[in-house]
């Protein structure tokens, strides 16, 4: 699904692209006949003025004279005729704006929604920015499309055929001339139209790599500004536009051939039409309000034409953003809930991984058979150097991926057969950062239950011991967290997350410490909180600092995707392997987050 698949839109016809975005957008058909009707009948209007020009020449201006009764009544006929086209073209209008927002916000909820779904190996391997810009910036392609281009489509379409048979009854040698002066565009608009839509696809993947480095560059600002970097930060963001305005400039380059080409063709069109009809036109039986309104519909032929060539540019740079759409909504969907979902039991929950191994959809393995069994009300430290594979192991307990082999048993049920429901209600993990709405304490403490009542979140922060912090704060427990939680310190938005997941009451709680940054008094804090959250529960810690390893029952010693040791605190630093390493690196000051 990112931007490096192979997958590309080279060599896929518009047309492809076209009907798989209108099999994923079932909006699209509701009503859709009635639409076109609407739409032939707008398109049949704009043809009233040279079938009256036509008409008033050969009908009321004869051999006897200038009958005017008859002008006048066959010109109120059509001018409540275009009125009534007018009204129906606003109507119209309206319908297929509708239609497009509704197909619009069904696509973009619909791929929000698949993003939730995918599993956490897609999300590590896609970037931020790029996700971001699939329900964004590559809807917003589309939307402009909708508004404009796809009813452009509809309406000139069908006056470009209805003028054509039109031009057909009236002379079909006249016809045969306007066809011959316009058949070297289809092949000229073809090729450009290929080109132009792999030139777009180009220019959607630059979109999200933009969005990718400006978003990175914006949540990355402390570090930046901390250690330096703004020069180069600056480098890579204008970099990264430069890429995406040269990529614009090689889409433009073929945009700006397409309407001198429609116009040289249109006006060679007209004049061939003048000139056979002046001078053929006897023998052809064309009379002269005949040839003048093959003139009109000439016009009439032109300017829909010209017009689609114009929308033909917004449509490649839809039909791209609408790929990179449906490649999202393409991407399998590896966790799935199951059909017969089974419940987990209430209360502390026991754990059992067989043989589990895990891989990223990019690099090697990073777990390799691990076999653990854990009582229920345990209390587990996991540790281990950086990428030892601690933090997806925590990760699988919580089921933001699924094992590529072996099971993970919570409570006797394997979690891909655990109702979603139970599985949500039972299981709930901290992670490192604390993630944190933009909104107040109290709301963010909510999320731990739907539901959850002002009483119940009250409840949820005494229970940790934090009323006094929440009290020493601004407006209390209504202090707003802002961005990301950036008005909290790191330890403070860690106690917000652990209040959640204590609202939440879970049986197994999955706890990715983030002590290393914070204050001596806040650590106190959130260690009190740790404990209390703890009691009663099956808690597996992500252990940054081997203190929650000395209070823990059992040690997870991880090593390249292995369990290297195994055991409690004591055992482990008396058997002078791994762990006791580990104890003896810290006792001495060093202290690394493990």
């Amino acid at each position: 699904m990112s931007d490096a698949d192979p997958r590309r839109i080279d060599g896929v016809s518009a047309l492809s692209v076209l009907r798989r975005g209108i099999a994923a957008s079932p909006e699209l058909r509701v009503g859709m006949p009635q639409t076109v009707v609407m739409a032939m009948s707008v398109a049949g209007g704009k043809l009233l003025i040279p079938l009256l020009i036509q008409a008033v020449m050969d009908l009321s201006i004869t051999s006897d004279g200038v009958h005017m009764g008859r002008a006048v009544a066959m010109c109120i006929g059509a001018t409540v005729l275009v009125v009534g086209s007018i009204q129906l073209g606003k109507l119209t209008y309206f319908r297929l704006v509708r239609t497009a927002e509704d197909v619009l916000l069904g696509l973009r909820v619909r791929t929000f929604d698949h993003l939730h779904r995918l599993s956490l190996a897609e999300h590590t391997a896609s970037k931020k920015g790029v996700l971001t810009a699939r329900v964004t910036s590559d809807v917003e392609t589309l939307t402009q499309f909708a508004q404009w281009g796809a009813i452009a489509w509809i309406i000139d379409s069908v006056q470009i055929v209805t003028v054509l048979v039109i031009m057909a009854v009236y002379s079909w040698q006249l016809t045969i001339v306007v066809l011959v002066l316009h058949l070297p565009l289809v092949p000229i608009l073809k090729w450009m139209q290929s080109r132009q839509l792999t030139a777009y696809e180009e220019l959607r993947t630059r979109v999200s790599d933009t969005l990718g480095v400006v978003s990175e560059s914006v949540h990355g600002v402390e570090v930046v500004r901390a250690y330096g970097h703004r020069e180069p930060m600056r480098r890579r963001v204008r970099d990264a536009i430069d890429a995406q305005f040269s990529q614009q400039m090689v889409a433009a380059r073929y945009f700006s051939l397409i309407l001198p080409l429609s116009d040289v063709f249109g006006v060679s069109a007209i004049a061939a039409v003048v000139g056979a009809g002046v001078w053929w036109g006897d023998a052809w039986g064309v009379t002269s309000g005949e040839l003048v309104a093959f003139v009109f519909l000439c016009n009439l032929l032109v300017a829909p034409i010209s017009e689609l060539g114009e929308v033909l540019d917004q449509t490649q740079t839809a039909l791209a953003g609408w790929w990179k759409i449906l490649d999202v909504l393409d991407t399998e969907v590896d966790l799935v809930d199951p059909v017969v979902p089974m419940p987990l039991p209430v209360g502390a929950l026991a754990l059992r991984m067989e043989a589990v191994e895990f891989q990223y959809r990019t690099g090697g393995r990073v777990l390799h058979g691990i076999d653990v069994e854990v009582a229920a009300g345990t209390s587990v430290a996991v540790v281990g150097e950086t990428g030892s594979g601690k933090t997806t192991f925590a990760r699988l307990l919580a089921r933001l991926a699924d094992p590529t082999g072996g099971q993970v048993l919570v409570g006797g049920v394997d979690l891909r057969d655990a109702s979603p429901e139970d599985r949500r209600r039972c299981i709930r993990m901290v992670p490192q950062d604390g993630f944190l709405f933009d909104t107040s304490i109290a709301a963010n403490v909510a999320y731990g239950r739907l539901g959850a009542t002002d009483e119940e979140v009250t409840v949820a922060v005494e229970a940790l011991g934090l009323t006094a912090w929440v009290e020493g704060l601004s407006d209390g427990i209504q202090t707003r967290v802002g961005e990301r939680g950036e008005g909290l310190s790191v330890g403070e938005r860690q106690l917000v997350a652990l209040a959640r997941a204590q609202l939440a009451d879970p049986g197994l709680l999955v706890l990715d410490e983030a002590t290393s940054a914070v204050d001596p008094e806040t650590e106190t804090t959130l260690e009190r909180a740790m404990e209390r959250l703890a009691a009663g529960r099956t808690t597996v810690s992500v252990a940054h600092r081997l203190s929650t390893a000395e209070r823990s029952d059992l040690v997870l010693v991880f090593d390249d995707g292995l369990i290297a040791e195994s055991g409690s605190h004591d055992q482990l630093v008396q058997r002078g392997g791994i762990y006791s390493g580990l104890y003896a690196s810290w006792l001495g000051g060093t202290r690394h987050a493990v």
